[in-house]
């Protein structure tokens, strides 16, 4: 497993708080060296949110940094209160869990982990996930 601060922080570093996207609600998949990565476009997700999410889906280097090439199964779970990045910065009760071995243990492990950490309000959501193919 991974902590999701230090991956966050990385994507944010790329400079991505100057992108804005509209928002849509649904799944979004995209394929990327034979990774799927699904967005889950929640309506409590800020623009930034999005378009880092989306980043991730579409740009290799960005997917690296959220998870190491052959380490499984990957999911981000937050908190709808909370979400994930605010004013640039990762949000502690986010929660980015990689390397387990299908994706129903990804989510499971990034919910248990975010709503352990949340400070109250709805429970956290999953907002990304990552499967090999």
């Amino acid at each position: 497993m991974r902590p999701v601060k230090s991956v966050l922080a990385a994507i944010v570093a790329l400079g991505l708080s100057s992108m804005a996207l509209a928002q849509q609600s649904g799944a979004e998949r995209y394929q990327l060296d034979g990774i799927e990565v699904t967005v889950l476009t929640h309506g409590f997700l800020s623009e930034e949110e999005l378009m880092t999410l989306r980043l991730v889906g579409q740009n290799r280097d960005a997917l690296s940094i959220f998870i190491p090439e052959g380490s499984g199964f990957a999911a981000l779970a937050v908190a709808p209160n909370e979400g994930f990045v605010r004013a640039g910065m990762p949000v502690d009760s986010a929660s980015a869990i990689s390397g387990l071995p299908d994706i129903g243990a990804a989510r499971d492990a990034a919910l248990e982990v975010c709503d352990a950490a949340r400070n109250g309000g709805p429970a956290c959501q999953i907002v990304l996930e990552v499967a090999p193919r």
